[in-house]
């Protein structure tokens, strides 16, 4: 069953559907969240552990929840998703007031992420329809990502996601410029590889 199908029946009740959907997500969860914990509190709280507080949280405001397609359930998990970081940031800090700034310029920068995730799938080569295909691409990119070595992630993530350029790159992971641009190379090249695997 897709996406959608699973959603709709999940909106009549059936918690098992909703768990598939969710697992279904787990990985682009986990890729966005790692991004956003590599910015500040690396080593202190693992993506999938905020993954798992995420799930925990829809599970509890489903029935609340008012979408009926795809997209408004994915924008619903962004936001709970940006909730869920924002808390663990007043955390560290000591602070206690709910920060919306925060958590709207979270779900703009997985806005962003996602858009890098789409064109990382993406041949430069390959037709107009091929480039439209959507949503479903980029969370099933975000899963082959996850697949790869921690310095491949790092690389494709940091260029694609979070849009720095090789010489940035190269001075956050303390490597030479030629070393990233060789490591971006065949990272693209094994996420290819896999992602077309995962289609198989």
């Amino acid at each position: 069953m897709d996406d959608q199908g699973l959603l709709n029946r999940a909106r009549i009740g059936d918690a098992v559907a909703l768990g598939q959907l969710l697992e279904s997500h787990r990985g682009y969860l986990r890729l966005l969240a790692r991004q956003e914990i590599g910015r500040q509190f690396r080593g202190k709280v693992g993506a999938s552990d905020i993954v798992q507080d995420v799930f925990f949280s829809v599970y509890r405001q489903f029935p609340n929840f008012q979408g009926t397609e795809m997209p408004q359930f994915e924008k619903w998990l962004q936001t709970i998703l940006a909730g869920t970081l924002a808390n663990m940031v007043r955390h560290y800090r000591g602070t206690q007031a709910r920060d919306l700034n925060l958590e709207r310029a979270m779900v703009a920068r997985f806005d962003q992420s996602t858009c890098g995730l789409h064109q990382l799938a993406i041949d430069p080569r390959s037709s107009p329809s091929q480039h439209a295909a959507g949503r479903e691409m980029t969370r099933l990119v975000a899963e082959a990502l996850t697949l790869l070595p921690d310095d491949y992630q790092e690389v494709l993530t940091l260029r694609h996601l979070e849009g720095l350029t090789f010489p940035q790159i190269a001075e956050q992971l303390g490597r030479s410029v030629d070393s990233v641009e060789k490591l971006w190379l065949r990272g693209i090249a094994k996420l290819r590889k896999q992602f077309v695997e995962e289609q198989l």
